[in-house]
């Protein structure tokens, strides 16, 4: 297969070798699968956090364990570009993304749809993607539980109002009449202490919980601290609701120093589902995790680490 992205983080935020991944992604899975609700209905949009598997993987796994059962045509997935400053978004239009799995093609029919319903995403530069892991770090939990499910990768470039809501707009229409999983990527906030991570954290985890993504546009506005990948989620949101999602639902949040023991600088991680799902006792606006305590703040601080975030 040409055009195959190579892999940029394997053996750093994740393992390398697909036996060592697959032992990191069941062991996760089945802590999640200990502690997470069922949710049965229609499962549409996924939002969960990129950073190092050994940091995010355990949030990670509440929301990808929904995949279970569940058959898609296509896993459309949406991040940040960490790297590169451009307009629009970045799609990678053909070929594939390398994995310790194998490679995970991209869907080239469903690519060229969603770039041509908008001008705002374009293919013509796909190195954008090279260094990138927002989007790579979806893939050790996607190509375990849905191995058959091709992908579409876009990279949000500036992260305007305009183009999250112009991007989850052609999402809706070049999604129509096709089984897909929108997956958002993107961590909360960065480098806070866990008290202060809470209280940003609480905006987005009340926004998807209303399932509202004219809110969270306007609290990332005013602080787009909140979370790194804040345009994507907006994007996804917003086609969410257009694709018939009627719910949202918090599945977990953790930061960094519940694995690291530093609470005293993290970054806060969330899996949330957005779908129209048998009524529970987790659905709009119930959540069945709790926010970090400020009272849990350890009084040693560990140095940054990259992976992390």
């Amino acid at each position: 297969m040409s055009d195959v992205r190579k892999a940029a983080v394997a053996g750093t935020w994740y393992p390398g070798s697909a036996a060592a991944l697959a032992a990191a992604v069941d062991g996760h899975l089945a802590a999640a699968d200990s502690q997470g609700a069922d949710l049965k209905g229609s499962l549409v949009a996924l939002i969960a956090p990129h950073a190092g598997l050994m940091y995010s993987g355990p949030v990670a796994a509440h929301a990808y364990r929904l995949l279970r059962d569940r058959t898609f045509e296509v896993a459309v997935l949406v991040g940040p570009s960490h790297f590169v400053g451009f307009d629009g978004v970045s799609l990678y239009p053909s070929g594939g993304f390398a994995t310790p799995f194998g490679v995970a093609p991209v869907d080239e029919d469903c690519a060229r749809a969603i770039a041509a319903a908008s001008a705002i995403v374009h293919d013509d530069h796909p190195a954008i993607h090279a260094r990138e892991h927002s989007l790579e770090m979806q893939l050790p939990f996607l190509e375990r539980l849905a191995p058959s499910v091709p992908i579409v990768p876009l990279l949000m470039g500036y992260q305007t109002a305009e183009t999250a809501s112009a991007l989850g707009d052609a999402l809706a229409v070049a999604l129509r009449g096709r089984r897909a999983l929108l997956i958002a990527s993107t961590d909360l906030s960065h480098y806070h202490d866990a008290g202060t991570a809470s209280a940003l954290d609480r905006v987005v985890i009340d926004c998807v919980t209303r399932l509202d993504p004219d809110g969270l546009q306007a609290a990332l506005d005013a602080r787009p601290e909140h979370a790194c990948g804040g345009g994507p989620t907006v994007a996804v949101m917003r086609a969410a609701r257009a694709s018939g999602a009627q719910d949202a639902v918090i599945l977990n949040y953790a930061d960094s120093g519940d694995v690291s023991g530093d609470k005293s600088s993290v970054v806060g991680y969330l899996a949330a589902a957005m779908g129209t799902f048998v009524k529970g006792p987790f659905v709009r606006g119930q959540t069945p995790y709790k926010v970090s305590d400020p009272l849990q703040e350890t009084p040693y601080k560990t140095p940054y680490n990259p992976l992390q975030s």
